[in-house]
């Protein structure tokens, strides 16, 4: 092992800070050039275009100005030893190689993104081509053709350090590398980082997973599943160009905070232009209304699906008689049994995909070419626009409105609610009469006024995509996917209906009421039952006695989800207190780098809050609040740059705290539906913490928690 130091006189150290020069020019030169594209346009569109691509460039360029260009090296052998990757497909690319004279290694300095020299010579390469796997992969074992690792330290943009690995000669630092640890542990305040600098082995192999697998990680605290599906977007965007970005790639997250912790990622990474959504903004309407747990959970059945089908069949009527169409002074008749064959056709194809209102438009022109036919047989020579006439005739229009009418989604699901009998003659073959009965009497707000609920929204979506189809992506990335109902997949479904998923979730976690709690149920309903389903259960960010203390809560979660281990262990990483200590054990965390996060049942955020203000300490809250006149989700209290953090437990999912200042667990359990569903939600609580855990508490910590034992004795107030 070798390692440089800064303030030492080691050369190679004086080299690497010579290339960070070189190659931070090179960045500069780089994003002045890019600049320059929109001025090669010869038109107008022309230009349009480019400026749309000097856009997307230069915020590839310009985003993380603090990351430095490259974090890694590797030495290859010149005749490149083992192969690092098959060969590349059609869309794949990967940076070129540079010549080396007779220098007896290659050498690759690894960054977020390819840099190259005025000669086009690269001079960082990314992360992401085929020729970087190996940073990630090389072992003594199978070198891959390396013959040393380097990873570098930086401090403040400088580069400060070295550590070497010779895989030719067996050594493997792995995760004892100081400088691997140190990022891990790095202490942050602010959104959530990439991790291209400590991806392991385990996460890149699911990283680099090819376009057309679809992936289900199951993944505990803190093994990085959501930084996994992210880093694979990014990935999937650099190796497939032309199918991703012609068609999109779509992230889901569970709430708008988890959505912009998350927000910097792929930017930081050099890609743009991704669509970002909670499951409730990819929705066309805006919920406003609650309803009891009961009433949600059957709407988001997936028999929900049978019944809003049969309600939209259910508008369909088989023509009676013939239709008389007038073109100029001649009358043509088109038969009643040509008119039913044109709707019983329309009708079965609708169960192959066809949406409702092409089927209404199909039919539209179906008449009128029956009555070009009859004009040719006739001897006449019908024009395009005279056909197009015959098909907005207003005898043709009254016919589809009687037999095949237009339909309004939300105004369907209005009927549903407000006319018991309609819901009985709809449902009635697959909901019980209780079930109706529940619809019925869950659906009042509704017959009152326009105000949907969340699971209500999902319902219209369905409807939506029977009825007029909606935009689809090659890829999707569902994060919290164990919380999704049958219908809220089927959502997601709709909009990769040919493309690949990255499903990440935690079944432990799981805290909706109608979570299935296995995943086959839930890869089935999105679509993607084939998805090859891969655990993660090595946690890099949260100590071990964290771990082991939320882990004594799986046998009442999830009894066959596989406990969480960690790498490393903290210092005093988990004390307790009574609610008197809790403001002097949030000032001993604020002593220690990196952000804090003071959890607390939902009602109990603005009694936090205040407190923590009147004691002089800067917080802001973090929630999920809805404007009770639009539905729109309102932007969180803060975007998570505070030090301090205060956050409901309904928006703690997905995020992560360097500390944690849980308050009255009791509390948490006691606000939920179910005790299973409090447990979860304190389980996904005490698992935010990536150094150190301090629980507050008056009242008894829950049982399921045990004793205490084998962590620090409670500290006391004063």
């Amino acid at each position: 092992m070798q390692s440089g130091l800064s303030g030492t006189t080691d050369p190679d150290l004086a080299a690497e800070r010579e290339h960070l020069d070189i190659a931070r020019v090179c960045l500069a030169e780089m994003t002045v050039a890019a600049s320059r594209i929109a001025d090669y346009g010869v038109d107008e569109l022309a230009s349009q275009s480019l400026g749309r691509m000097r856009a997307e460039r230069l915020a590839a360029l310009a985003a993380d100005p603090d990351a430095p260009p490259f974090f890694g090296r590797v030495d290859r052998e010149r005749d490149g030893g083992v192969s690092i990757a098959g060969p590349p497909g059609p869309e794949e690319r990967s940076d070129p190689e540079p010549s080396n004279g007779h220098r007896e290694s290659e050498i690759f300095h690894i960054g977020r993104r390819h840099v190259r020299d005025s000669a086009g010579d690269p001079v960082v390469v990314d992360w992401r081509a085929p020729i970087s796997r190996a940073f990630y992969r090389a072992t003594p074992q199978q070198r891959m053709g390396v013959r040393l690792r380097r990873r570098f330290g930086f401090q403040h943009g400088e580069l400060t350090s070295f550590e070497d690995e010779h895989l030719d000669r067996g050594e493997l630092l792995g995760l004892a590398s100081d400088l691997l640890r140190h990022e891990i542990e790095r202490p942050r305040v602010g959104p959530m980082r990439d991790i291209v600098a400590t991806i392991q082995p385990d996460q890149d192999d699911l990283v680099r997973a090819d376009l057309d697998t679809s992936l289900c990680i199951q993944g505990s605290p803190g093994t990085g599943k959501t930084a996994v599906g992210l880093h694979r977007a990014a990935y999937l965007l650099y190796t497939y160009p032309q199918r991703l970005r012609r068609s999109g790639v779509l992230v889901v997250g569970p709430n708008r905070a988890f959505l912009h912790y998350i927000a910097q990622v792929l930017p930081s990474l050099g890609e743009g232009g991704i669509e970002q959504a909670t499951i409730d903004e990819l929705m066309r309407v805006r919920a406003t209304a609650t309803e009891t747990a009961t009433v949600a959970t059957l709407k988001g059945d997936a028999r929900m699906a049978d019944v809003l089908r049969r309600a939209l069949l259910s508008h369909i009527a088989k023509p009676a008689h013939d239709l008389l169409a007038v073109v100029g002074t001649r009358r043509y008749r088109v038969p009643a049994h040509h008119l039913r064959r044109y709707v019983d056709d329309a009708r079965r194809e609708l169960g192959e995909g066809l949406r409702w209102s092409i089927a209404r438009e199909r039919i539209r022109v179906q008449i009128a070419e029956d009555v070009r036919r009859q004009r040719e047989d006739a001897g006449g020579a019908p024009t395009d626009a005279e056909v197009a006439r015959i098909a907005r005739a207003r005898a043709v229009t009254e016919l589809l409105d009687e037999v095949w009418p237009a339909v309004d989604p939300a105004a369907l699901l209005r009927r549903l609610w407000r006319e018991p009998e309609f819901l009985a003659r709809c449902g009635g073959a697959v909901l019980s009469d209780a079930e109706l009965a529940q619809l019925a009497d869950g659906t009042a707000t509704t017959r009152r006024g326009n105000r949907w609920t969340p699971a209500d929204i999902v319902l219209i979506d369905e409807l939506d995509g029977l009825v007029t189809g909606m935009a689809t992506f090659v890829h999707v990335v569902v994060d919290e996917a164990q919380d999704l109902s049958p219908m809220q997949c089927r959502a997601v479904a709709r909009r990769c209906p040919a493309g690949s998923m990255t499903i990440l979730g935690d079944l432990a976690q799981a805290t909706t009421p109608w979570a299935p709690g296995a995943w086959p149920p839930t890869l089935a309903g999105l679509g993607q039952p084939q998805a090859v389903l891969r655990e993660l259960t090595v946690g890099y960010r949260v100590p071990g006695e964290v771990l082991e203390l939320s882990n004594r809560l799986l046998p009442s979660v999830a009894a066959d989800v596989p406990p969480a281990r960690s790498i490393r262990q903290g210092e005093q990483a988990v004390r307790f207190t009574d609610a008197a200590g809790a403001i002097e054990e949030l000032r001993r965390l604020l002593s220690h780098d990196g952000s804090v996060g003071v959890l607390a049942a939902d009602a109990q955020v603005p009694h936090w809050l205040g407190l923590i203000r009147a004691a002089g300490i800067d917080a802001d809250p973090v929630d999920e609040r809805t404007d009770s006149d639009t539905g729109a989700a309102s932007e969180p209290a803060t975007a998570l740059a505070s030090r301090v953090s205060v956050v409901g437990a309904s928006a703690a999912k997905g995020l992560e705290f360097d500390s944690v200042l849980l308050v009255e667990p009791a509390d948490i359990v006691a606000a939920e539906a179910t005790r299973t569903a409090g447990l979860r939600r304190l389980y996904v609580l005490l698992t935010r913490a990536v150094s150190r855990l301090v629980i507050a508490h008056d009242q008894p910590i829950v049982p399921e928690l045990g004793d205490p034992g084998g962590v620090p004795a409670p500290a006391t107030a004063g």
